[in-house]
């Protein structure tokens, strides 16, 4: 029943972002066929069999049962319907056909145009509403490598700072997954280690290998303070408190919250002992009972360091075992004060050019990764088909509004990317015939058009369902 559920709230939320981006793509071309005067028959979010239909003037706007796109039907332009019953005619003023070539040009790549925008809009939205919360990468004085990860085997070892990436200076941290940097060609990062600097090559297919790995980059750099405790959890009973910082584990020194999580579960349930340090600020508030299950063992300037024995206990989520702590979060004052974590707030002006940066990065991202997809040096699982769209956006609306929206631009983006390519059936081969016709001043023959759009749409519908069984592959 859960799995059930799960699959649809995904199909509700991907339902949500495939109408916003198909009504504002479909708003694009309608609007610039009206700017010339030009009739529009149909405006339909989504494919017949149709739900709802009603006439506004000269233009009947629909809402189609398949959910899988949509289009405008302009009159004089031979399109998705394949209608042709205007050939046997002259051209009609308000008819597209009519219409001079740069008109026409503008009204197939509206709708590109407008996904663009939509994608600027959000992304500026976003600045606005949320701010940005970032940190400094001069306070990351080093990173916690996970072994086996791309960022192991690229030769990045624990303790190394990283100050450079794709030969850009690191000034966020954040800025480490930045898409135009993992895309550059080629994607290298710059460490410092033991007083020097070394540059490490990345893999050319670095797209492909992010998506085939869970645990993502394998960089982090999060230190090992308690944010929180679970009520009863081995660690509240041994009397941890939120603000103390474990620095070792069965004697092995620890740094950073993964290592220190990654140390726990694999225990196996053995029992372990800590060693924490307290600050002196939270000792005033510890309680003074004197059959703590912990031991006092040193007194620094700043902190009480202690020891206590634990045992991990199996959560019953996932059979990790773990102790009943969770690190704490960047909106609060223990890691604001560790990392100098920033949060900067926009104005509008401010903002939309901050939307205009992201949208263009985002899209010479993609751009890079389909030609890098299309001569071979990235692989088929760099790219998602509809059910890993649906996915991600069910997960993305799972962590909240933010996310949503941002996945929501990202595929605006795509949409804008894949729509202008140069294939029959797509915006981008209706321009590439006008262009034929701008430069030979006429029109490729019907016969031709209609052969191209045939065969572009079969094989834009072997290509979708290629993607989702590979989708499907991929996720179960």
């Amino acid at each position: 029943m859960e799995s059930i559920l799960g699959i649809l709230i995904y199909a509700f939320w991907v339902l949500v972002a495939i109408t916003i981006l198909v009504f504002v793509h479909e708003l694009g071309h309608f609007l610039a066929a009206k700017l010339f005067g030009m009739r529009v028959d149909r405006f339909s979010v989504g494919f017949p069999p149709n739900i709802f239909g009603k006439k506004i003037g000269e233009t009947e706007y629909v809402i189609g049962a398949t959910p899988l796109g949509g289009y405008v039907k302009i009159a004089g332009m031979v399109d998705e319907s394949m209608d042709t019953e205007h050939e046997d005619r002259p051209p009609e003023p308000h008819e597209y056909r009519a219409k001079p070539v740069w008109q026409r040009m503008i009204v197939i790549t509206a709708g590109v145009i407008f996904n663009v925008l939509l994608a600027v809009a959000i992304f500026a939205g976003l600045k606005m509403a949320y701010g940005e919360t970032y940190v400094p990468a001069d306070r990351v004085e080093a990173v916690y490598v996970e072994d086996g990860t791309i960022a192991d085997r690229m030769g990045l070892q624990t303790g190394d700072r990283i100050v450079a990436v794709s030969g850009q200076p690191l000034e966020r941290f954040e800025d480490l997954a930045r898409p135009d940097r993992l895309m550059a060609d080629r994607f290298t990062i710059t460490v410092e280690r033991n007083g020097t600097r070394e540059t490490l090559l990345g893999p050319e297919d670095i797209g492909t290998q992010l998506s085939r790995t869970e645990g993502g980059f394998g960089v982090s750099f999060e230190s090992s303070v308690v944010g929180g405790l679970v009520e009863d959890a081995p660690a509240a009973r041994a009397g941890l408190m939120p603000g103390d910082r474990i620095v070792a584990v069965d004697g092995e020194p620890v740094r950073f919250w993964r290592q220190l999580t990654q140390r726990i579960e694999t225990s196996e349930g053995a029992p372990l002992m800590l060693r924490w340090e307290r600050p002196d600020s939270l000792i005033e508030r510890q309680t003074t009972s004197t059959d703590q299950p912990y031991r006092l063992v040193e007194v620094t300037e700043q902190a009480h360091v202690y020891e206590g024995l634990l045992e991990p206990e199996q959560a019953e989520d996932d059979g990790r075992y773990v102790i009943g702590i969770y690190g704490p979060s960047f909106d609060e004052q223990i890691l604001r004060q560790e990392y100098g974590i920033t949060t900067r707030t926009y104005s509008f002006a401010e903002a939309t050019v901050e939307g205009a940066q992201d949208a263009w990065m985002n899209t010479r991202a993609i751009a890079v990764s389909l030609q890098r997809l299309f001569t071979g040096r990235e692989g088929m699982d760099s790219i998602g088909g509809p059910v890993m769209v649906a996915k991600v956006a069910g997960d993305a609306a799972s962590a909240g509004a933010d996310r949503f929206w941002f996945i929501v631009a990202i595929l605006s983006v795509t949409l804008a990317i894949v729509n202008i390519l140069p294939i029959p059936a797509l915006d981008g081969g209706h321009l590439m015939f006008l262009i034929y016709e701008a430069l030979t001043r006429r029109e490729p023959s019907l016969r031709v058009r209609m052969a191209l759009q045939q065969i572009g749409m079969v094989l834009l519908l072997l290509l979708m369902v290629f993607l989702i069984f590979h989708d499907i592959f991929r996720l179960f």
